[in-house]
């Protein structure tokens, strides 16, 4: 009888489930393709849309039977529109393929509830290629340093790609390749990123109050996802610039596509004249990227993809007659995706990954070696579920497991000094909820937990964010997390990133963690226009970093060999966007703060002084970023770029002191006197780029670009650091300077 009733009280349920219909599909490029990420789809006149996810699949479920007008929108495309008709209990699978707004006759001006204004997450930045390929750039189109453009984004130099985001440090950001984490993502010394701008999708970057589904890094999430190739033709492009060259092609196959991209440095010539006049020139130096990727659909409820990435940097160079160094290092990645929809309510996405980033700096001084190689292998399997019970929830859980292992050796002379192999299986579970309360209110709740066998560790982390539409062209959000790290990155030197070396917890190393709070207005002032502010404040604990001031750690324990700290950072993002029009571009600025504290580290005067806050060298308080473009006509557009900051804290140096320590010294020992840690500032920053680019055919058999740019247009040497003499008093300086004017000249082939 109980069943019975309980049967009955699950009648209407099962009717409404019966009556009610659905649609979904993937969302795709019409010209190539390729899958949209992230684009909006709603039903005109109602509040029900949904948007794509990674995979491109997109799905709105308990629709009343009846005719709509769907509508998909993607930035740089042209709006689409189709009359459906559903039927009671109807699964209609509908893929969309949108236009690119270049190939547009006219403008197509369309309203719907669920679709007035582009969905934009707290803390998240898009970047689109064509972007990175536009601005200005130190002789190569760079993703990182397109990224250094954006407000809460800093820059440590102009020789560095490194992003220091929200006052984290370049290690406290997770960058994952086609879901691969990348360990060491630089080229030429850390000049610029190893991601080539041909061969890359999407870019997205989570500032900050990311979701459950990521972890593993206490700042921030950059995710790069590389093309999957043109399904309806063979295309290819092709660009010689003054540092690199680049070349990609792609094309379809049957039932999928392809796509291989590569670059490579293009200096030799350049250095071969130069070695002519000057010494310490590389008698060997080159970088190359190779980026590939081949998609296949079993059906159309599962698609198959195989991305793989590899990159190098080599350099050998003479420092002096006897004296001989080479620096050889770079990544591996590789990935296996398989995304099947069970359908139009469940989709599912599983990868194995494997990763690898190596090092093998060497120097020999008078016939004495000294070698460091370094390695780490990464293997892991994700599995990420996505579930659609009805339109006021999406229910997301997922599982990411793997085995790290990192190598360190130091050879001397011939003899191995130094050895370390650390091997630690990891693994973590997410579970989050995007629960649409009501049209105007959003929540998403989330928890991740996650595990780390080196130290045995455990931790869980809460996730929430929260979302008010308090018009339709004002959006309040909030946003919180807990963060959890458990690797650490050392640097190895001022530019030279071959030499970095990754560190796990361990016993009595535990990992570092540390909450996110973040608040944020989104608005659409006038329609093509955004204007975006938030506010952040988040702390770092436990963080852990190897002693500097031990004499000799040879011996010690694990644990010993690290100092323990804490951090805090804060600031304010105001950006401001214009998306049409001939003149299109942003204006951010920043206000930030950031401090670390260490025990034994920056004591005042005095006894029984404890430890104070001081600024990391990567704190600048104030930043404005200024990237415009103009299309001056049909063949001719212009680009500009501006960049003023804060100048970087460093410690300034007050002069000397000799001291004798008897009876083991009998010559006096130099000893530095310093002011307060990073208390002093270099001159602010500031910098203009300028660009040209001219479009055109090459003998009418292929599309042909120009690109003409200035980088540092007026010339202003900014300071990167300063050396002293302290033979003088008072003490004399020479600051060191950064880039002068320099040209930049770019030829592209689009065939």
């Amino acid at each position: 009888m109980k069943l019975f009733l309980l049967l009955l009280l699950c009648l209407p349920g099962v009717t409404l489930a019966q009556q009610s219909a659905s649609v979904s599909g993937f969302i795709r490029d019409a010209e190539t393709g390729e899958t949209r990420i992230a684009a909006n789809v709603g039903l005109m006149n109602t509040t029900q849309g949904a948007s794509s996810n990674r995979s491109g699949f997109y799905s709105i479920t308990q629709i009343k039977p009846g005719t709509y007008t769907l509508v998909a929108t993607f930035v740089g495309y042209q709006s689409y529109r189709k009359e459906i008709t559903l039927s009671p209990g109807q699964d209609l699978r509908l893929d969309i393929d949108l236009t690119p707004s270049g190939l547009q006759l006219e403008t197509i001006v369309v309203q719907s509830e669920a679709d007035e204004q582009e969905k934009i997450d707290i803390g998240v930045s898009t970047l689109q290629t064509e972007l990175i390929k536009k601005v200005p750039a130190v002789f190569e189109a760079d993703v990182f340093r397109s990224l250094q453009l954006l407000p809460g984004v800093k820059a440590s130099s102009d020789f560095s790609s490194g992003l220091y985001i929200r006052g984290g440090s370049p290690d406290q950001t997770l960058i994952l390749l086609d879901k691969t984490t990348v360990y060491n993502p630089t080229h030429f010394f850390g000049f610029f990123s190893t991601f080539n701008p041909d061969a890359i999708k999407d870019i997205q970057l989570y500032k900050g109050g990311y979701p459950a589904k990521y972890g593993g890094r206490l700042g921030s999430v950059l995710t790069i996802y590389n093309k999957d190739g043109n399904r309806k033709e063979f295309t290819g492009t092709a660009t010689v610039g003054l540092l690199a060259s680049r070349a990609t092609i792609e094309g379809p196959i049957k039932n999928g596509s392809w796509m291989l991209s590569m670059r490579r440095s293009t200096l030799e010539p350049v250095l071969a004249i130069l070695r002519q006049s000057q010494d310490n020139i590389p008698k060997t130096f080159y970088f190359y990227d190779i980026n590939g990727k081949i998609n296949y659909d079993l059906n159309e409820n599962n698609r198959l993809s195989l991305a793989f990435y590899t990159g190098t940097d080599y350099v050998d160079i003479s420092f002096a007659d006897d004296a001989n160094a080479i620096l050889d290092y770079g990544n591996q990645t590789v990935s296996a995706n398989w995304s099947h929809i069970f359908s139009e309510k469940l989709f599912s996405d599983f990868t194995l990954t494997g990763s690898r980033y190596f090092s093998y700096p060497s120097a020999t001084i008078a016939n004495t070696a000294f070698e460091r190689p370094n390695n780490i292998y990464d293997f892991s399997l994700k599995g990420d579920i996505e579930y659609y019970p009805d339109n006021d929830h999406k229910i997301s859980v997922g599982f990411w497991a793997g085995l790290i292992t990192l190598k360190l050796k130091t050879r001397f002379d011939g003899d191995e000094t130094f050895f370390s192999r650390t091997q630690s299986p990891y693994s973590s579970f997410y579970v989050q909820d995007e629960w649409d309360i009501s049209p105007r209110w959003k929540l998403t709740t989330g928890l991740r937990m996650s595990g780390f066998g080196q130290g045995s560790y455990l931790r869980l982390a809460p996730r929430a964010s929260a979302e008010f539409k308090l018009t339709d062209d004002i959006q309040l959000q909030a946003a919180y997390g807990r963060y959890h790290q458990y690797l650490v990155q050392m640097m190895g030197g001022v530019i030279s990133s071959g030499f970095n070396t990754w560190l796990t917890t361990d016993e009595g190393v535990p990992p570092a963690y540390g909450d996110q709070f973040v608040l944020g207005v989104k608005t659409t002032p006038w329609r093509g226009y955004g204007l975006d502010v938030e506010v952040y404040y988040r702390t770092m604990r436990d963080l852990f970093e190897l002693d500097p001031f031990l004499p000799d750690p040879a011996g010690l324990d694990y644990a010993d060999r690290f100092r323990f700290g804490e951090g805090y950072a804060y600031g304010l993002e105001i950006f401001f966007e214009k998306q049409i029009g001939r003149l299109t571009g942003f204006l951010g600025y920043t206000f930030s703060v950031t401090r670390r504290k260490f025990p034994n580290f920056n004591h005042p005067v005095g006894q029984n002084s404890q430890a104070r806050f001081f600024p990391p060298k990567f704190d600048r308080s104030n930043d404005i970023k200024l990237v415009l473009s103009y299309t001056l006509n049909d063949r001719w557009s212009s680009s500009v770029s501006f960049n003023y900051a804060t100048g970087q804290a460093y410690t300034m140096p007050l002069g000397r002191t000799a001291a004798i320590d008897f009876p083991t010294e009998s010559q006096p020992v130099d000893q530095l006197v310093v002011g307060k840690v990073n208390a002093s500032r270099l001159p602010a920053y500031h910098r203009l780029d300028i660009g040209f680019t001219r479009k055109g055919t090459f003998f009418g058999w292929a599309e042909a670009e120009w690109q003409f740019q200035l980088i540092n247009a007026y010339s202003h040497r900014n300071v990167w650091f300063n050396n002293y003499d302290l033979e003088e008093n008072p003490v004399e300086i020479d600051p060191v300077r950064m880039l002068p004017i320099l040209p930049n000249v770019s030829y592209t082939l689009n065939f």
